[in-house]
């Protein structure tokens, strides 16, 4: 082999190597940014909304229903205290669905999203109340905000049995869609009652 060939072939394994060693590192300062982000995220949504805390909390296992993949939500078990109290119970479940999701990608309520209010009617219709950011901050798209909608009914569904049914309001408001798609003017339902069984018909005696 010609010695310039020689040099050529040694340059571009040369180049190859300080390529493969430049794409780890900048791998490795992306995934520190978004550790940092996330963190950052946290931080600030927790000086706007802390976390609840109540009297009557007992760690238990909880089912909090993130993102699945780019269409589907999958509920994760979570140690978590939680309330007695069905409201603060609420309260403390969405709160870990807003800020705590396993990894970026999971998230499935925008970062900024303050829960405003919430609210138990006595036919166990649980009222949402969200910031703006919840709407603004939302890609429009029926894939993203049906999983959003998703995810807060299956959660609150899975850990608080005695609701009926999820309203969601925005500030305070009644909006048509969340971010241009999914309808919020009608009701979710939420552990719906179970059929009870109609016994058969009695035979006549002949």
């Amino acid at each position: 082999m010609p010695r310039a060939m020689k040099v050529v072939i040694g340059v571009l394994i040369v180049a190859v190597l300080i390529g493969l060693i430049s794409f780890r590192g900048l791998h490795r300062r992306m995934q520190r940014l978004a550790e940092s982000q996330a963190a950052d995220e946290k931080a600030r949504h927790e000086v706007l909304a802390p976390p609840i805390s109540t009297p009557t909390d007992v760690t238990v296992s909880a089912k909090i229903f993130w993102a699945a993949g780019s269409d589907k939500i999958a509920p994760i078990q979570v140690q978590l205290p939680l309330s007695a109290d069905p409201v603060q119970r609420s309260w403390q479940l969405l709160h870990e669905l807003t800020v705590n999701p396993p990894t970026p990608g999971q998230r499935t309520i925008p970062a900024d999203t303050v829960l405003l209010g919430f609210y138990i009617l006595p036919d166990g219709t649980a009222i949402a109340d969200f910031s703006d950011a919840f709407s603004s901050e939302m890609p429009s798209g029926i894939l993203s905000e049906g999983m959003a909608v998703n995810s807060i009914a299956r959660t609150l569904e899975s850990n608080v049995p005695i609701l009926r049914r999820l309203k969601i309001l925005i500030h305070g408001q009644e909006v048509d869609t969340l971010a241009g798609n999914v309808d919020l003017t009608g009701f979710f339902d939420l552990n719906p009652p179970a059929a009870v069984p109609v016994p058969p018909a009695a035979k006549s005696p002949h």
